[in-house]
């Protein structure tokens, strides 16, 4: 029995005699493994993604909009929700260890001295930092006594610091909020920014009680409420409890659909899953069909190869190779090949992926699994398209080789 070593050597040195066969074999092979690459890579990174943000959002946190689906479909606002809502719950889920309202502005301009800056107003209570687990870095955080005395103090994100306080300790400095002047108590930490538009820096926090009467000119209106358990394996329960609680006290009747929406880490998750779905099916069937022409490509170009080598088929049969010897030479030969394509297939991916990520600012992320995928896809195809000439190489009768070859 020839030993494996031996055979792969002898292949490899059949893969270097016929180079420009080899170039095409692997060029083809490498698109569709490329491909595949990327479908691995993005749906890892689509899931650490939505897990990242979970771990950012609180697993055991839930967030409660004041607008009905539809509403947010056609853009109309509505806030559904009332401070006494937000009580109410308070009283009814002793589970809820935090139950914080919330209002935002998206165009607020506030001035220090002659600079501006347009940024988000959120209004909120003391325990907005607790809730989305974000500490102040700098100065104090928002206090009860601050928003029960309608205070004029104010949390600001590493944005406004540097648009408004270049060179400058923001802390005590009085900005102007809709030429309401407002003391800068405290600074959150750095977040960083979720996608396109989404700098979540780029906002200052105001007392609830403040933003509402002097501000936004709201009297008992919110537009989301914040929500954290004791018991995080618990949500899907708690969800639902709250669902239920809120369709009672807003008076809707069971064919009425919900006049709220509830964000939930599994919401989350689903629909990054969702999104991932789509470019995985997208580029799938691209892969599919590269790797599928890649196979023919192979088989055709082994094919002439079994032609043009019948004399060598017909040498080695006639010292003694059995028919299985030469199925196994050329299916190696075959593997070899699209290994090499598998590789640089998988390269391809490496630098298409940064690619995909700046143009659709899609999460991408290249481990062993997508290098592992690749290299068992382009084994695969060479198995399975290399089988049919690897056979037709074993079926050469070699008096007949020999005979052709002379």
């Amino acid at each position: 029995m020839v030993p494996f070593w031996l055979r792969c050597a002898d292949a490899w040195r059949a893969v270097r005699a016929y180079r420009l066969r080899a170039v095409f074999c692997s060029l083809s092979v490498a698109l569709g493994v490329g491909a595949i690459s990327i479908i691995v890579a993005a749906t890892e990174g689509a899931y650490k993604q939505a897990y990242d943000m979970v771990d950012r959002f609180g697993p055991d946190a839930m967030l409660i909009f004041g607008e009905s689906e539809e509403a947010r479909a056609t853009g109309r606002r509505e806030k559904n929700i009332t401070l006494e809502d937000v009580e109410a719950l308070r009283q009814a889920f002793p589970t809820a260890y935090l139950v914080v309202p919330m209002s935002s502005r998206w165009d607020m301009i506030v001035a220090y001295r002659n600079r501006k800056h347009q940024t988000r107003l959120t209004a909120t209570t003391a325990d907005y930092s607790r809730s989305w687990s974000w500490p102040v870095t700098e100065g104090r955080d928002l206090t009860e006594q601050d928003v029960k005395g309608l205070r004029n103090v104010a949390l600001i994100g590493r944005t406004i610091v540097q648009e408004l306080f270049p060179d400058e300790d923001p802390i005590g400095k009085s900005i102007f909020v809709r030429n309401v002047a407002v003391q800068v108590v405290g600074v959150l930490e750095e977040r960083g920014s979720t996608g396109p538009g989404h700098n979540l820096d780029d906002r200052i926090v105001m007392p609830i009680t403040t933003a509402m009467k002097k501000i936004l000119n709201e009297k008992d209106r919110v537009q989301a409420v914040r929500m954290r358990f004791v018991d995080a394996t618990r949500m899907e329960h708690f969800e639902a409890e709250v669902r239920a609680f809120l369709r009672k006290r807003h008076g809707l009747q069971e064919r009425q659909p919900d006049d709220f929406r509830i964000v939930s880490p599994r919401e989350i998750v689903k629909f990054l899953v969702a999104l991932t779905g789509s470019l995985v099916v997208f580029i799938g069937i691209t892969g599919l069909l590269s790797l599928v022409v890649a196979g023919f490509v192979l088989a055709n170009l082994f094919l002439l190869s079994v032609n043009e080598r019948t004399p060598e088929i017909g040498i080695r049969r006639s010292v003694g190779a059995r028919r299985r010897d030469i199925l196994a030479q050329f299916l190696s030969e075959a593997v070899i090949l699209t290994a090499i394509g598998g590789i640089l297939g998988f390269g391809i991916g490496v630098l298409g992926g940064p690619l995909l990520k700046n143009v659709a600012d899609f999460p991408m992320h290249f481990s062993w699994k997508a290098f592992a995928v690749g290299m068992v896809t382009a084994t695969l195809v060479g198995v399975i398209f290399g089988m049919q000439p690897a056979r037709k190489a074993a079926a050469v009768h070699p008096i007949e080789a020999v005979r052709k070859g002379s």
